[in-house]
């Protein structure tokens, strides 16, 4: 269970958290739900998405289970150094489609005393570490990975398995184009992929 850093107003620098996962694992919702209680204590939070992540809202961050949470698209991670200025929290959803900026730019917010929440994809579709997730992992103070449920076996998912034939490492979908696998359930999906070319 995650357990939110005690503060000690003596020292003036925030932390980063990080919850990774698969998709369809729970990473949007549980990132919603750390920004809403800030919120609630009426903490001055912003809440940041890649201008790239139109599939639910142009400017909401959305979860699969249709909880939202006003956001501002932007098309690099620069422009969240600018616009988080004055805040106590900051949230930044599908960080995994920022450029590496997004780690400097979360150590320096952290920095600043602002406490940083990122959620977003630590693999990819071909099962490779995502952009700059593990660089954020690794520099993250705390660090929640969450587990979908694999559509063929019910165990635990930790792999996006692509169901299209699209090999771009980009591609927004839902349902229709991803499914959450276990290990086992990923490596006979992948190698039956390979056995068809």
């Amino acid at each position: 269970m995650f357990l939110e850093n005690t503060v000690n107003h003596k020292e003036q620098f925030g932390w980063i958290e990080v919850i990774c996962g698969s998709m369809f694992s729970g990473k949007t919702e549980e990132l919603i739900r750390r920004l809403k209680r800030a919120q609630f204590a009426k903490q001055k939070v912003e809440i940041f998405k890649p201008e790239i992540d139109t599939r639910y809202h142009d400017d909401m961050v959305v979860s699969h289970d249709a909880n939202e949470i006003r956001s501002t698209p932007v098309p690099a991670a620069a422009n969240i150094a600018i616009l988080a200025q004055g805040c106590d929290v900051v949230g930044i959803d599908e960080a995994q489609f920022f450029d590496d900026e997004i780690v400097k730019i979360c150590n320096d917010l952290a920095n600043q005393g602002i406490r940083v929440i990122v959620a977003g994809l630590d693999m990819d579709f071909k099962g490779n570490p995502f952009g700059p997730m593990p660089a954020l992992m690794a520099t993250a103070e705390y660090v929640t990975k969450v587990h979908a449920v694999c559509t063929r076996t019910g165990n635990l998912a930790n792999y996006s398995f692509r169901k299209t034939d699209n090999d771009k490492l980009v591609m927004l979908g839902e349902t229709e184009e991803y499914e959450p696998l276990s290990r086992a359930a990923y490596y006979h999906a992948m190698r039956k992929d390979q056995e068809k070319k």
